[in-house]
């Protein structure tokens, strides 16, 4: 669907602002699939049937003369022995038809059930996966956590997806924690670059590009906790230790891989002699990762190990003291 918020027969109105309509015969249009799990409702038809005057048009996709909403005005039509209806026209694709009948049907006219809503929300996650959860509760009439919870127990998949398109038509990682992690490279990389850029770059708004910037300029993962999920399919007990491992000893790897890299772009510390030896220590820890760390580890005797752990340790509390000394400096 080209715009979520389109309403069928938007590119022509009369000075009053309301849509022109035409008249179609009843038997040219196409029943498509409604949102309606319970089908026509025979009371709401003869309520309709009884109403003096014209019915109001009916909407129809132009290209296969489906009706997108009105199907209890055209019953209504036929009780009353008319054979023409007023209709406008909505453009959009198939798939867009079904989304439009339940946007329109929740807006107006007969409310869809609980149920009805449900339904329509399954089906839409079938048919735009991209979609956010707000974009899909902005179709359906529910909220952003009942589609969350549909998504979620949903049996419906589809190829796995990095992005979803919001209401305002922006694509944004499903994972937070991915937009973020790609500023704070792009931040690092280019510090110069303006704000606006490094967003549109990262696929993140801009208010968490600048979020991303100012953590990095204390020092902290560009991260929050909140959006730093266990890895499926790991050890509960094992993520709990990580977590404490993670507060006693600062941002992870990757994290120090970009404050090392901004702190390399700072001329205060790399034309000074001591500058460059803090940065030189600081880029050590860097290479005791994944296969590396594991050629280190091999590297060891085994009649060294214990030697090699209390150097490791005793380093490591150096550092956190020459952090402790950093944070009660004035």
């Amino acid at each position: 669907m080209n715009d979520a918020g389109q309403t069928a027969g938007q590119e022509e109105s009369d000075p009053g602002g309301r849509p022109l309509a035409e008249t179609l015969p009843l038997d040219a249009l196409r029943f498509s699939d409604s949102p309606r799990t319970g089908g026509v409702d025979t009371g709401h038809v003869q309520k309709l049937a009884r109403t003096a005057g014209p019915l109001p048009p009916i909407v129809v996709h132009r290209s296969t003369l489906r009706i997108v909403d009105g199907v209890h005005r055209v019953q209504a039509a036929r009780l009353r022995g008319e054979g023409q209806i007023d209709v406008c026209y909505f453009d959009g694709t198939v798939e867009d038809v079904f989304v439009e009948a339940v946007r329109l049907n929740t807006s107006r006219g007969l409310p869809l059930t609980q149920a009805d809503r449900a339904a329509a929300v399954l089906r839409i996650l079938g048919t735009h996966p991209q979609w956010s959860d707000r974009l899909i509760a902005s179709a359906a009439g529910v909220t952003a956590g009942t589609v969350a919870a549909v998504r979620k127990r949903s049996t419906v998949r589809s190829e796995q997806l990095n992005t979803r398109e919001g209401r305002d038509g922006r694509l944004r990682p499903v994972d937070p924690a991915e937009g973020r992690r790609r500023a704070g490279l792009l931040l690092a990389e280019r510090p110069d670059a303006s704000l606006r850029q490094i967003a549109a770059d990262a696929g993140v708004a801009l208010a968490t590009a600048r979020d991303v910037r100012e953590r990095m300029r204390r020092g902290e993962d560009p991260v929050p906790r909140r959006f730093r999920g266990p890895v499926a399919g790991a050890d509960p007990a094992g993520a709990a230790r990580s977590k404490q491992v993670e507060a006693a000893s600062g941002p992870a790897d990757a994290d120090m891989g970009l404050l090392v890299a901004r702190l390399r772009k700072d001329p205060s510390l790399r034309l000074t002699e001591a500058g460059r030896a803090l940065l030189q220590m600081l880029s050590v820890p860097l290479v005791l990762e994944s296969d590396r760390a594991r050629q280190f580890v091999e590297a060891v005797p085994g009649h060294r190990t214990s030697t090699v752990v209390q150097a490791a340790r005793g380093c490591a509390r150096r550092w956190l003291e020459f952090a402790e000394q950093l944070e009660r400096r004035p």
